[in-house]
């Protein structure tokens, strides 16, 4: 027996496109693909977001106010995917063994977002864990801790003209795949990562994140994948489980350079705001 801090079990809580400071733009682009958003939100950190919420995770467009320099994280990086977000149900504890693992990470921060509802505003409280930004060139990881998942989850904002149900991989690029695996690993534990066809995959509950070469990126996405403009890792797409591939199809008919082929639906990052989308049933 031993007196070591359990590994955090690696969920996905959401994924993350940030739309830098055009969040107008975003949203009329994640609604003309088919999502429902949520009312936009004001964190107290000062970002604002729209929300596509799934069965039990959810994608967030990010922006920061025009001129403002309150989130320079959000500024300073391409439009996109950029954050990738594991749950957690406790984020002090996360942070011990995160740090028990040699993980570099900053310290719990706690932060609001009233949601505006029928009987009246209520806030939205998170806490989250950041990996230090020297852990990985990647983009944002990070944990995050739902106070008040009731605010979060609700049933009139899961329903998608698409069919969404739900993230079933983020796929990231890296010149090193072996490299973002081995931070996995330290962070999950090595059997949480094994090898496949171009890199390495995480499996994070129901979900996974695949790690490749741009070599696989470009034989899997080919011309819908964004371009990476000469980062040698960064996160290139998402693949969304839909209520089937005709309901998909049909919501998606029109968006410029979108085609159903075999067992997919797929959307070019040009047309989502630098992610390509991918719909499975």
């Amino acid at each position: 027996m031993t007196d070591r801090l359990p590994i955090p079990v690696p969920t996905i809580d959401h994924v993350v496109v940030n739309v830098r400071d055009r969040i107008e733009d975003g949203a009329a682009t994640y609604r003309r693909l088919g999502f429902t958003l949520t009312p936009r939100g004001y964190h107290s950190l000062g970002s604002m977001n729209h929300l596509a919420m799934f069965g039990t995770d959810y994608l967030e467009l990010i922006a920061a106010p025009p001129g403002d320099r309150g989130r320079p994280e959000i500024m300073a990086a391409p439009e996109g995917l950029n954050g990738l977000v594991f749950a957690s149900e406790d984020a002090a504890a996360t942070h011990a063994a995160l740090v028990a693992a040699c993980v570099a990470v900053q310290p719990p921060m706690q932060f609001t977002r009233p949601v505006a509802l029928a009987d009246g505003a209520k806030d939205a409280t998170f806490r989250t864990v950041h990996l230090a930004p020297r852990a990985s060139g990647l983009g944002r990881l990070y944990f995050c801790q739902h106070l008040t998942r009731d605010l979060v989850w609700r049933d009139e904002w899961r329903h998608h003209a698409n069919g969404a149900l739900g993230v079933v991989r983020a796929v990231i690029a890296a010149s090193d795949p072996q490299a973002l695996g081995r931070l996995f690993a330290t962070m999950f534990g090595a059997a949480s990562v094994r090898a496949i066809g171009g890199g390495c995959t995480l499996a994070a509950g129901l979900a996974r994140f695949d790690v490749l070469t741009p070599d696989a990126i470009a034989e899997q996405f080919a011309d819908a994948a964004p371009d990476g403009g000469g980062r040698s890792e960064y996160m290139a797409a998402l693949t969304l489980r839909s209520l089937s591939l005709d309901i998909a199809a049909s919501a998606l008919e029109g968006v410029p350079g979108a085609q159903r082929g075999a067992g997919r639906v797929l959307v070019p990052a040009t047309a989502a705001f630098g992610t390509a989308l991918e719909f499975v049933a």
